[in-house]
């Protein structure tokens, strides 16, 4: 149970401090863009078995993506929300991979698998993935 959730817990503050930019990126954007926009609350997460299940579903529930414009915020339990720019770097069918700047100029990559318009994946490894709902 404690590999999973450290594990998580080190995925999801990597991508806060990926989430946190110093200057935004200009409008217009991809069109992929215009799908991911709104807000993303999590729903369950795919591959982790056992004990590890209910922690990372606990987890889970309580993370967000929000994307408003060019703008990605990263929301994860016991942590604040953090804001910054991110451009869409690859589009292959459903599979998105987008390019999130930290305030130190470090480039992160986020994969995502677009489900339809109500359902993404956050692709995580491990052959695990954080399903989320769109919020309407």
């Amino acid at each position: 149970m404690k590999p999973v959730q450290t594990a998580l817990r080190r995925l999801g503050t990597s991508l806060l401090l990926a989430g946190v930019a110093a200057a935004s990126v200009g409008c217009g954007g991809h069109p992929v863009q215009r799908k991911l926009s709104g807000r993303w609350l999590g729903e369950r997460i795919e591959n982790v078995d056992g004990e590890a299940l209910a922690a990372a579903t606990g987890w889970v529930k309580g993370t967000s993506l929000e994307f408003a414009d060019s703008t990605l915020t990263v929301a994860v339990p016991a942590e604040e929300p953090r804001s910054g720019p991110y451009r869409v770097v690859r589009v292959h069918e459903r599979d998105v991979r987008l390019a999130v700047t930290r305030k130190d100029g470090t480039v992160d990559q986020l994969a995502l698998k677009l489900d339809d318009e109500r359902s993404l994946r956050w692709v995580i490894g491990d052959g695990r993935a954080i399903v989320l709902r769109r919020e309407y």
